[in-house]
């Protein structure tokens, strides 16, 4: 287990994140660092914003799915690596629904 890894594993415990969730911050953070064959500590916010762009283009994931794993990078660059700043926040865009349930 790498260093980072060990990190990360002791801050989600430590927060009391449930299980699946720890499994899935784990396998967001290996998906980015595959994705440009690199370590996650190497890579920066232009990595970030690509990987968010092959997120909706490549794979054509969910906006929600996409907020999750950008919430995943930005725990894991914001609690792990102390690197704060390192990922702009966005907002998804959502129809106006003027009706109770849409």
């Amino acid at each position: 287990m790498t260093h980072l890894r060990q990190i990360m594993l002791v801050e989600l415990r430590r927060r009391n994140y449930a299980e699946s969730i720890i499994h899935a911050y784990i396998r967001t953070v290996e998906h980015f660092s595959r994705r440009f064959h690199r370590s996650p500590d190497q890579l920066g916010p232009e990595h970030i914003r690509q990987y968010q762009a092959a997120l909706f283009t490549r794979w054509r994931l969910a906006p929600n799915t996409v907020t999750q794993r950008l919430a995943t990078l930005r725990f894991f660059y914001g609690q792990v690596l102390k690197r704060g700043g390192a990922l702009p926040r966005h907002r998804i865009r959502r129809r106006f629904c003027p009706y109770r349930r849409c």
